[in-house]
Formats: C-alpha cells, sequence, structure tokens
C-alpha cells in the first residue's frame, strides 16, 4: 500500500510525464472523453457477453441464469438476449460517436493552444536565436510537431486507454471464472509489453532522423521558390531538380527506416494475439469437454479476448504515434526554451520622443565573427536628416538593428533622447521608430491591409493620406480593383519600386518620431527614387531621419553624413559640400558613383 509521501511523489511524477504537460490545460475535456470511451468499451465487453449467451441457448437451449430470472423458455431468452443485444449495440455506437468527436475535439484543442502558444514566443524570440534556428524549422514545429500533439489524442489516446479498460476488466475475469485458461489467453502480453518497449528505444533515433531530413527538405524547398530568380538567371534548375531529389530520396529513406520498424513491429503483436486466441480455444475447449470449465461460463468468455487482441494489434501504431509525439514535444519544449526578448523597462511616450539618436563608443560583433562596430561614436540631431555611407561589412545596417533592438551592443550605448534603448520598454521603443528596410515585405493580402499593418485602426482616408505621401496613390488608383488590389505572396505582383513605396507609406500612416531608412532606395530605378526622395522630403519635416545609403545621392542633402570604414569607425563626418571638400574617403565614393571628380 502506498504511504500518503509516496502517492505524492507518484502525483509529481505522473503530472510532469510529457502527456500530462501537453493536455494540462484540458483536464476537464480530458476526463469527459476518457470517461466516454470507457464506458464504450465496457458496452462492447457486455455485448460480447450477451452473443456469447446467445449461442449458448442455440447450443444448450435454455440458459439457466435466465431462468432463475423469471426469463423462461430458450425462445423467450433468445429474444431477451437479442434485445439486450441490440440495446448493447446502439450504446455503443452511441458511445463510440460521443467519445471519438470528444477526443477530436481534445486533439484540436491541444494544436490550437500549442500552436498559439509557440507562434506568440516564436515572434518574441531574440533575432540571433530564431536566425540560428532557421525559420523554415521554426515553422515546421510549428505545423507538424503541434499537429502530432493533437492526433495522439484524437486517436492513439482512446485506443490505450480502450486497451487498459479491456485488460482490466478481462484479467480479473477470466482469474476468477476460468483461472486455467486465463494463462494462455493473456500469456503474449507481457512479451508485447517487451516488444513494445523495445521498439519505442530503436524508434526514437529513427524518428529524430527522419524529422531532420525532413527539416532539410522543407528548407531546400523553401529556399528555392524564394530564390527562384536567382535559380533562373544561373541556370540552376537542373542542379535544384536534383538536389531536392537527393534530399528527398534521404527523407524517404528515413521515413522507411523508421516504418520498416514500426511495421514489424505490429506484425510480430499480431501474431502473438493471433497465437493466444487459438491457444484460448485449445485449452479452453479441453476444460470445457473434461468438466473443469462450465460451458455456461466460458461461452461468453470466448469472444472477449477477441477485443483485446483487436486492441493489441494496433498496439505496435500507438506506441509508434507515442514516440512521435514524445520527440515532437521535445522540440515544442526546445523552442519555449528560447529566450526571447526583454520588453520591461522605463515607459517611453511617442509623443514625447524629440528623436535625439547618438552611439557611444558602442562594440559590437556577431557570434563567431570579427567585430563589425568598434568604439562607434555617432549622432542624429532631433527633426534633422542624418546620412549614414560607407564600404560593405562597415557595420550600417548594424547601427539601425542596434537602435530597434533586433541586437543588443557588446560594450556602449545607444541612446534615444539620452536614455539608453536596453532600459527601455520594447514595445514603445519600436513604436517610436519606423523602419524601411532594402527588402520590402508584404504580407499576401491586399494594398490597404499591408500600408495599415501596425497601425489597423487606420480609416480608408487615412490610408490613402499615407499613400499620396509616400507618392503610391497614383499607381494604386490605376490598378483594376485600387486598394483592394490583392499583392500576393511578398508582394509579387508589385514591382520593386510599387513595394517600396506601399512599405514607406505604412511607415508614413505609423507616424513615428524617428525613421530609419536601411538602403531603401538601393533597389529602384531613378524614376522611384525620385519620387521616394521627394516622399521623405515632405515626411522627415519635424522628425530624425536616419538614411542608411549606397546610393549618396540619397542623403546627398542631409544635414549630416557619417561615412563608415571598415571596423564600424567614422572615417568623416559633414555635410555633402564639406565632405567633397576634404578629398578623402566620401570624395572618392562619389567620384565613383557620378563619373565626375567633385
Amino acid at each position: 500500500m502506498l504511504t500518503p509521501l509516496r502517492r505524492t511523489a507518484l502525483g509529481e511524477r505522473l503530472a510532469a510525464h510529457p502527456l500530462a504537460r501537453i493536455v494540462r490545460s484540458h483536464r476537464a475535456a480530458l476526463v469527459e472523453a476518457s470517461a466516454l470511451s470507457v464506458l464504450c468499451q465496457l458496452a462492447e465487453l457486455a455485448l460480447g457477453v450477451f452473443l456469447g449467451w446467445i449461442a449458448l441457448i442455440l447450443i444448450k437451449g435454455e440458459f439457466a441464469l435466465l431462468t432463475t430470472l423469471g426469463v423462461v423458455g430458450a425462445t423467450t431468452q433468445l429474444w431477451v438476449l437479442a434485445g439486450a443485444a441490440a440495446v448493447a449495440c446502439g450504446v455503443v455506437a452511441g458511445l463510440s460517436f460521443l467519445s471519438g468527436l470528444r477526443w477530436r475535439e481534445l486533439g484540436q484543442a491541444v494544436q490550437q493552444e500549442w500552436r498559439t502558444r509557440l507562434h506568440d514566443h516564436a515572434q518574441r524570440l531574440e533575432a540571433h536565436h530564431l536566425q540560428r534556428e532557421r525559420p523554415t524549422r521554426v515553422a515546421g514545429v510549428l505545423a507538424d510537431d503541434v499537429d502530432q500533439l493533437g492526433a495522439f489524442f484524437s486517436g492513439p489516446a482512446a485506443s490505450a486507454l480502450q486497451l487498459t479498460t479491456s485488460i482490466l476488466v478481462l484479467i480479473p475475469a477470466f482469474l476468477l471464472l476460468a483461472p486455467g485458461v486465463a494463462w494462455v489467453a493473456f500469456l503474449p502480453m507481457p512479451i508485447v509489453a517487451a516488444l513494445s518497449l523495445r521498439h519505442r528505444d530503436r524508434s526514437a533515433a529513427d524518428h529524430a532522423d527522419s524529422a531532420e531530413h525532413r527539416a532539410r527538405l522543407r528548407s531546400r524547398l523553401a529556399t528555392t521558390l524564394e530564390a527562384s530568380a536567382t535559380v533562373k538567371t544561373s541556370c540552376a534548375e537542373d542542379h535544384e531538380a536534383r538536389e531536392v531529389e537527393r534530399l528527398g530520396r534521404e527523407c524517404a529513406e528515413a521515413d522507411l527506416r523508421a516504418n520498416r520498424r514500426g511495421i514489424r513491429h505490429g506484425e510480430g503483436v499480431r501474431a502473438l494475439t493471433t497465437a493466444s486466441m487459438t491457444g484460448t480455444l485449445l485449452v479452453g475447449g479441453r476444460k470445457v469437454l473434461s468438466g473443469a470449465v462450465p460451458f455456461e461460463v466460458f461461452s461468453p468468455l470466448i469472444g472477449l479476448p477477441q477485443q483485446v487482441i483487436l486492441r493489441l494489434s494496433g498496439l505496435g501504431v500507438t506506441v509508434d504515434q507515442y514516440q512521435r509525439t514524445l520527440s515532437a514535444f521535445g522540440r515544442v519544449q526546445h523552442l519555449l526554451s528560447l529566450p526571447t526578448e526583454p520588453t520591461g523597462g522605463r515607459r517611453l511616450a511617442r509623443e514625447r520622443v524629440k528623436g535625439e539618436v547618438a552611439l557611444n563608443r558602442v562594440c559590437y560583433a556577431y557570434p563567431g565573427r570579427p567585430r563589425v562596430l568598434r568604439e562607434l561614436s555617432l549622432r542624429a540631431e532631433p527633426g534633422q536628416v542624418t546620412g549614414i555611407v560607407g564600404a560593405t561589412g562597415s557595420g550600417k545596417t548594424t547601427i539601425a538593428k542596434l537602435l530597434a533592438r533586433f541586437q543588443e551592443a557588446d560594450s556602449g550605448e545607444v541612446l534615444l533622447d539620452g536614455h539608453d534603448v536596453r532600459g527601455l520598454h520594447l514595445p514603445d521603443l519600436r513604436a517610436a521608430i519606423g523602419f524601411v528596410a532594402q527588402d520590402a515585405h508584404l504580407f499576401d493580402g491586399t494594398i490597404a491591409d499591408n500600408i495599415r499593418y501596425g497601425t489597423f485602426s487606420a480609416t480608408d482616408e487615412q490610408v490613402r493620406a499615407a499613400a499620396r505621401t509616400a507618392e503610391a496613390h497614383e499607381f494604386v488608383e490605376a490598378l483594376p480593383l485600387g486598394y483592394d488590389t490583392v499583392v500576393g505572396e511578398h508582394g509579387a505582383s508589385l514591382s520593386g519600386g510599387q513595394r517600396q513605396r506601399i512599405v514607406l507609406a505604412r511607415t508614413v500612416l505609423k507616424n513615428p518620431p524617428v525613421v530609419v531608412l536601411d538602403e531603401a532606395t538601393s533597389a529602384v530605378d531613378n524614376k522611384t527614387e525620385a519620387a521616394i526622395q521627394r516622399a521623405l522630403a515632405r515626411f522627415a519635416e519635424g522628425r530624425t531621419t536616419i538614411v542608411i545609403a549606397h546610393r549618396l545621392t540619397t542623403i546627398r542633402h542631409a544635414h549630416r553624413i557619417h561615412v563608415l570604414d571598415k571596423g564600424g569607425v567614422v572615417a568623416e563626418q559633414g555635410t555633402h559640400d564639406e565632405l567633397l571638400a576634404r578629398s578623402g574617403l566620401y570624395a572618392s565614393l562619389w567620384e565613383l558613383q557620378a563619373g565626375a571628380k567633385p
């Protein structure tokens, strides 16, 4: 007998089991579905008993037990048992429907809960963790692994519970009514249990290997589709086809190894249960013929082990799904263990932000790489346009990431209005900064939805006003559906310049006190650049604008320009004219781009 202390320890271990943790928020639904499954299995066992008694009456005539209960005559007893069997059959059907429905609802609830929780967590992951894990792998956890959690409770969990119910009822029944037959009927059970445990241990590595190959294949497919233009211009279609074929073959081989082991285990269980059924009939039949076991007792017991046998034949699948679920939950837990961005800190009222940006002796290095910024100090005055130019790898984009806290400085300070950004409330900080990158990302929705993204309560007129400021209104109105035009995935139906102006309109609608443009015009033509320049000239009035540029014409009229050299140090600073007069690095860059000496 368990002491209270041992019962407490056992309860804690059960509560810590992965399955208990998966379904913790849905215990009431689990109890309801479990109760319906248990009742359904008991009704199914009762149906088997009634059918056994019907066979008894057909063979021997009247059944003494029913005669004792006042049901006299073989025909009458047959009708009574047939009616009872019909009722039991209806109860089984009804309970089976309800329990199946409840288990599927539970599975869907589990999927919904964990997918929502994981997606919310993934959205808040620190940037370097998300990059290290790879977005396609994270998407696989959100899709495939979460589906596996729900799938286990939609089917295999119910099968395991019904199998357990059958065993807990039938073993005592055989031991009480036909102990000489019980050992034959249930002999395979410890063997099956041992095989299942062995299969579980061996299949764990198979499933992990299979999941890794699927992740590689998914990553390659996604990358190939996203880089379609690069593939085509490199004439690499055949190469990509061979790579996908190779990865697909490796994935299929890994799945085949896992499936082969699962099938072998399932067929072994089926053979053992069939042998048990044959042995039960042989040994039980001899007991009946010798008079050791009354036929009235053995008759209803004949069909009952078949129910366990049917459940046992699916035990391999259940164990396989159980192992897959544990593996999936392990990957889910790994994702949840990754740290999220810290959001606490001093609150920042956007309307009170002046927009003074300063970097004081900032150092930063990406993991495993040399420092990209070394003791960098620069300043962007409130309400002015500040340009940042420099060679590739000089840390221009890193400055923008540090300001928005996509990365954290290794040392030094990044200040907004004199406050270290690491001490500010992160959502408030990012609400105060508008960010327009070179890669203008649009969502698969309408133009209006994309402009409104992040400012979801904006009216249609506010959306149009923002588009006018960004010089996007004219081309949007020229489209057949105007602002209701669906742009497609990544805005594929629009040109690069059109996408850039829609993103700029999104920033205009956000109306932040600080705007950062990271190479926003590097991938557009001269006409589009001129349109964006006009839009920026209007939008930049009264707000701090930091323009990170490759084209020097973009920042020609900036109030101050910082020229970065390799290693993330400021080589020069001043206005356009001042920098040209120095005949230094900036003047050399201008000469290369303009094609003439300053």
